[in-house]
């Protein structure tokens, strides 16, 4: 079974995932340092996330999942830098013209 899963940290900010693997435990690739930024040596003696499957299927190629995780990633805005964690595809914040 193939996936796309989101993973929420204890300060909410998300993270949006795929797994070729079906593998339980597996929690992306998001970029530790970026993470731990956002935390204190305390915060991390103590330190849980809830990880969420968004989407699954059993017979979809890999180029459908790559896809769908990157839909899945702009609906969520899980690359917006100043809220979540991915940083791809590149956000591109939406501008209001005259303002």
């Amino acid at each position: 079974m193939k996936v796309i899963y989101k993973i929420t940290h204890p300060n909410d900010k998300i993270y949006v995932g795929k797994d070729l693997t079906e593998t339980l435990n597996y929690v992306g690739s998001a970029d530790s340092k970026l993470i731990e930024r956002d935390f204190t040596a305390e915060q991390m003696r103590d330190f849980t996330v809830r990880k969420q499957i968004l989407w699954e299927s059993e017979m979809g190629g890999d180029k459908e999942i790559n896809l769908k995780e990157v839909e899945l990633i702009k609906e969520l805005k899980s690359n917006n830098p100043s809220i979540v964690y991915n940083q791809r595809p590149k956000f591109k914040a939406v501008t209001q013209a005259g303002l």
